[in-house]
């Protein structure tokens, strides 16, 4: 089993101490600082802002002492994810890390979908189940937030964050194409 992490967190400043509190309460995995241990996707997810510096700050995560949760895209992932989207209490508040899928950004109309009683639960997680898998892990406790250990952080070139947003872009555009078929198909 791995004890030690090297994680990655994009942003618009050096970060050598996260605040899990700073982020919001209806992410994915409920409020924490969320990172990835795929060097490539955060540099992917970066955004240029006018007159901002980003950054890509540098960590190592030491699990040894740490309660993780490690979720799959099946049915406790969405529910979770269900749940801290609409702001309910977080289930699992009992665990310092969370570990898994990344849900699309395009969850808020599967989600609204759901509830809309066009999708059943099932066929919704059919969907988002669809397209490419990124990891997050994300620091819930302060116990998890002083086992992460600040390495560095390293500016992003300019011309890294346009191609960046090529890469998302064309992702994006082939992840809705894929959606669009496979709800054509169920229906």
């Amino acid at each position: 089993m791995i004890k030690k992490m090297k994680l990655y967190h994009t942003g618009y400043s050096i970060i050598e101490s996260p605040d899990i509190y700073f982020g919001r309460k209806n992410a994915d995995f409920g409020q924490g600082f969320y990172l990835s241990d795929d060097k490539k996707f955060v540099g992917k997810w970066a955004r240029e802002r006018k007159n901002e510096s980003v950054y890509v700050n540098i960590y190592e995560l030491d699990l040894h002492s740490l309660n993780v949760l490690r979720l799959e895209r099946d049915e406790k992932w969405l529910s979770y994810i269900q749940e801290n989207r609409r702001g309910k209490e977080d289930h699992y508040r009992e665990y310092d890390v969370v570990i898994g899928p990344i849900a699309n950004d395009t969850i808020y109309d599967v989600l609204g979908i759901i509830s809309s009683g066009f999708l059943s639960f099932d066929e919704a997680l059919t969907l988002m189940k669809l397209g490419p898998e990124y990891k997050q892990i994300v620091i819930k406790t302060r116990k998890a937030a002083e086992a992460l250990e600040f390495l560095t952080a390293k500016e992003l070139a300019k011309e890294t964050l346009k191609e960046s947003a090529k890469v998302i872009k064309a992702e994006e555009e082939k992840y809705l194409e894929v959606v669009s078929r496979k709800m054509e198909s169920m229906f």
